[in-house]
């Protein structure tokens, strides 16, 4: 019989649960309100009597002045507060208003998203392609989902929300390979950028739901992510570990950096399991004045 219970409580919608937790809090402050009328009327009641007794007992004329209607005057003033702030200003401006203003925020990113893609296409307009064979309809473009990262030989990624390395030539082909194009991570990630990257298009994805920002879209799952980068043939997913991991089904694609070392992290690149993935390509990049450490680029497709 718990057990029925139990299920049933766990099934309720969620839209319904934040309606049952308004409607109690509301019911709160009604309350609140109530008990503090009745407070003003026994407290008021109380004034006027003991504004009667010093009266009696022949006071100096100083307290003979009704100092009392000057209480319950200012004490009113703070119930009829009270009363506006529970009938008006959270009913107003209650978690209504706050998700219709998140909603409102939502969609002014979009748009300008929109706006600086048709800006983009207008400037920078695609190629047009010659069809040779007019009977032939033009094949569908194929998106490509990439991870892109760089590793250490045991897939470490960072400590402390940093990289362990230095590495200028793979910061330049990150930026060569996502600029003009939707990028996908944490959180933490995001928040560890000194400014947003130029020139890309920021999706971050949180589990906190009251999370916002002017440079990003915010999202809450991957799916939503995915969604989020809308006609882009090649969006990227650029961590961290736990959004690798996220990712990982998604992807058609890995742009792995292998840096030849072992590093203590406490972040970590999924293992690439090689029934599924395939090295097409693959680059050395030895020691240098610039590099302490040696690496490969390695380029993996799905099988």
């Amino acid at each position: 019989m718990f057990g029925n219970n139990k299920k049933s409580a766990t099934a309720i919608d969620p839209l319904q649960k934040e309606m049952i937790e308004n409607a109690r809090l509301r019911i709160k402050q009604r309350r609140g309100l109530f008990t503090h009328f009745i407070v003003f009327l026994v407290g008021s009641l109380g004034l006027i009597l003991a504004s009667q007794v010093l009266i009696k007992q022949e006071m100096p004329q100083l307290f003979k002045i009704d100092w009392w209607v000057w209480i319950i005057f200012v004490w009113l003033l703070f119930l009829i507060y009270h009363a506006f702030n529970v009938f008006i200003t959270k009913r107003i401006l209650g978690p209504e208003w706050e998700k219709r203003q998140y909603e409102r925020l939502v969609q002014k990113q979009m748009d300008a998203i929109e706006k600086l893609e048709k800006k983009v296409a207008k400037t920078h307009p695609l190629p047009e392609t010659k069809v040779n064979n007019p009977t032939l309809s033009e094949a569908p473009v194929q998106r490509t989902i990439t991870m892109i990262a760089a590793a250490g030989s045991n897939n470490e990624l960072g400590k402390n929300g940093d990289l362990v390395w230095h590495l200028p030539d793979d910061f330049k082909r990150f930026k060569a390979l996502t600029t003009g194009h939707h990028i996908i991570m944490g959180r933490k990630t995001f928040e560890g950028f000194k400014k947003p990257l130029p020139n890309r298009t920021h999706i971050v994805i949180t589990r906190d739901k009251n999370y916002t920002s002017e440079h990003a879209i915010i999202v809450h799952d991957m799916d939503t992510a995915i969604a989020a980068t809308g006609n882009d043939v090649s969006p990227y997913i650029i961590g961290g570990g736990e959004i690798y991991n996220l990712g990982m089904p998604y992807a058609d694609k890995i742009e792995l950096t292998r840096v030849h070392g072992t590093f203590e992290a406490d972040t970590y690149f999924p293992k690439i399991d090689s029934t599924n993935w395939q090295l097409v390509k693959k680059e050395s990049h030895t020691i240098d004045d610039k590099h302490a450490f040696a690496f490969d680029y390695e380029t993996w497709l799905r099988k």
